[in-house]
């Protein structure tokens, strides 16, 4: 694979006064048992995020072994980060049930690399409705299956209070929840990708200096909050289920 396909491959155009494309193309279609599957710039650019995840998370797996009582540089980054999630799900979920930061350190890593990818001329996966969707679905299904088996009877009790009849308006306010969790992130990500690229399609001599301004906010500073909004919203949505 040359430059020129790698750049077309991940949506990286040569000329930034020709502007961004903001929708996901479609690279490839493939015939799966007759069922026709697209490969779009998002699902490529998932992989790489994904790929190089795990390619740390083997580095940091073979580095553990050399770990001192005392940590410095590599082992330093890596502790923080482990730490500053630990408490962070501590502190929305309690101790109990501190077994969730496995799950939203995860997270939190393939959302924030997936928004911060922009930087580096890939199209965000966060960008495109089937990420956030997928994502909010997940903790849609944690938060139920939390509430069923530590609750139980009365988790499907809850949904006739304070009066039977509320039952449609208890459904649809549970049905309202991943998808004002999806929304939300999709929007300001997309939102973000859609002024640049208007930024990017002014006069060259015109938007001199001014899109790097605009990519630290939209990439790095938006881009960051988000990734916090959700995984301590996705915290509160769960624990919120928990009976006890």
């Amino acid at each position: 694979m040359n430059l020129l396909m790698l750049k077309k491959l991940i949506g990286i155009v040569d000329n930034p006064s020709e502007g961004f494309d903001i929708t996901s193309k479609v690279l490839a279609k493939i015939n799966i048992g007759g069922q026709e599957v697209w490969l779009t710039q998002t699902v490529v650019t998932t992989w790489v995020i994904m790929a190089a995840l795990i390619i740390f998370a083997l580095i940091v797996r073979i580095k553990l072994s050399s770990f001192k009582e005392k940590p410095d540089g590599f082992q330093n980054i890596v502790e923080l980060g482990i730490e500053n999630m630990y408490k962070l799900v501590v502190t929305c979920m309690t101790e109990k049930y501190d077994y969730f930061g496995k799950w939203f350190f995860g997270l939190f890593c393939f959302i924030l690399c997936s928004n911060l990818s922009g930087l580096l001329g890939f199209r965000a996966p966060t960008a495109d409705l089937s990420t956030t969707v997928a994502a909010a679905l997940a903790t849609f299904v944690m938060m139920h299956f939390m509430g069923i088996v530590t609750g139980k009877a009365s988790y499907f009790k809850g949904y006739i209070e304070p009066v039977p009849f509320l039952l449609p308006l208890n459904i649809v306010s549970e049905i309202a929840t991943p998808i004002s969790l999806s929304f939300r992130l999709f929007g300001n990500i997309m939102g973000g990708m859609a002024i640049m690229s208007l930024i990017y399609s002014l006069p060259r001599w015109l938007n001199f200096g001014i899109p790097a301004v605009f990519h630290v906010y939209f990439d790095v500073f938006a881009g960051c909050i988000q990734t916090v909004v959700f995984v301590m919203l996705s915290m509160t949505f769960i624990k919120d289920k928990i009976a006890d």
